[in-house]
């Protein structure tokens, strides 16, 4: 169990150079679930996929080191998401038109292995949070959110009319969770900041939102 839960709550990062092949592979009974992917080239390439063409270092120089597409996210999630495993070659041409012809460019991905099966709980700021799993199970947390995120669900109205819709979430809500439910059949928190501290404004209402399997 303690090795699925580190393989599942883990952050993966992969790269590929042009010509090169990605590979991302999640382990039994989880699938990927795309976080973030980057194509192109912010760094030269002596530091990260170094070119293969012969050419001189007066040309390297010229080389285009702000240089990014931004369809790499939609080619993750359209070749990857949801699936076991993914593999593909990289260049430029799977991503549309060339921002930088004449730059060798990269892809990197990250991504985590989400549980084919689980379940999502959420609790209004001052509410309790229980979770449970049945007889001789044992819960697996596999993200916690608190605070306000955009797209929020309708399960805790947003009733601060004159405030600004923003994003601000605890940076410390993944970490207790496990640490308060990690391996019990049961658990219970109050989705309050007196637990998680206040990531917002004073006056937005928060939430506690957490994904887990048993």
């Amino acid at each position: 169990f303690a090795g699925y839960l580190s393989q599942v709550l883990k952050n993966y990062t992969d790269h590929a150079c042009d010509g090169e092949y990605v590979s991302l592979r999640c382990p039994h009974r989880t699938t990927i679930s795309i976080q973030s992917s980057f194509y192109g080239r912010i760094v030269p390439s002596h530091q990260l996929c170094p070119s293969r063409d012969p050419r001189s270092f007066a040309t390297l120089i010229k080389e285009d080191v702000a240089c990014s597409v931004g369809t790499s996210l939609q080619k993750m999630l359209d070749e990857c998401q949801d699936r076991r495993s993914c593999q593909f070659l990289i260049n430029s041409r799977l991503f549309g038109a060339d921002p930088c012809p004449g730059t060798g460019k990269y892809l990197i991905v990250w991504y985590k292995c989400r549980p084919n099966e689980y379940k999502s709980k959420v609790a209004c700021e001052d509410d309790k949070l229980r979770l449970s799993c049945k007889k001789s199970m044992v819960i697996a947390i596999y993200s916690a959110v608190f605070g306000r995120t955009q797209g929020d669900s309708l399960e805790c109205p947003y009733q601060n009319l004159g405030m600004p819709m923003i994003e601000c979430q605890s940076a410390t809500a993944l970490q207790l969770m496990v640490k308060r439910c990690h391996g019990k059949r049961s658990c219970s928190i109050y989705a309050s900041t007196y637990e998680f501290g206040d990531p917002c404004y004073p006056g937005i209402r928060k939430h506690l939102n957490v994904i887990y399997t048993c």
